[in-house]
């Protein structure tokens, strides 16, 4: 099949890790104690999120990027943090207000962009600075939060994962702001 390139395999080597990350924490505790289950999920985790970088950087040096893969590389990404957000929520390490907004613009913005792709307007709603600074935010935030427990004795993990990954819902409206303020001069209003 030409979809499954080894770049779109390591894409979907990532939607495979997401259950692995929340079934970790169902496991009983005399299977893993909790301690270890944070390590577990953030090591898993963190895998996921070299394999973003893994899976384009293969692309181009392979020569092997694609339609499938373009579509896979974006829907991978949400289905992890979305996954990691709720697992977070359920252990009560991340407001649900918090995860609603992040995870509601990812659903909107791409919704936004499927919409801009069908007018022929994509490029006008292409990755933006203010969406990696988002991105790069919750990428590191979601980690420290799975972790929970200080790093080197000195690092608080929750509080600082709790101020980034608040940072990260400020970046994720405003950059919902920025894409739909790009979006807005292609609407047109039926009459």
């Amino acid at each position: 099949m030409v979809f499954l390139n080894v770049p779109n395999v390591v894409t979907l080597s990532r939607i495979i890790l997401i259950p692995l990350i929340i079934g970790i924490y169902y496991l009983p505790e005399d299977w893993l104690a909790v301690d270890r289950r944070n390590v577990a999920a953030t090591a898993v985790f963190v895998l996921a999120a070299v394999t973003d970088w893994l899976d384009g950087y293969l692309a181009r040096r392979l020569n092997q990027m694609s339609a499938f893969g373009a579509f896979l590389d974006p829907v991978a990404d949400k289905l992890i943090v979305t996954g990691a957000l709720i697992i977070l929520v359920q252990l009560g390490r991340v407001e649900a207000l918090v995860a609603l907004i992040v995870i509601g613009r990812e659903i909107a913005i791409s919704a936004l962009r499927e919409w801009m792709a069908k007018v022929g307007k994509s490029k006008s709603v292409a990755v933006a600075f203010i969406g990696k600074a988002k991105t790069l935010t919750q990428m590191v935030a979601i980690p420290l939060l799975l972790y929970h427990d200080p790093l080197f004795e000195t690092i608080d993990c929750q509080w600082l994962g709790t101020v980034l990954i608040n940072a990260a819902a400020v970046l994720t409206v405003a950059s919902m702001l920025y894409y739909m303020r790009k979006a807005l001069p292609h609407a047109s209003l039926p009459g």
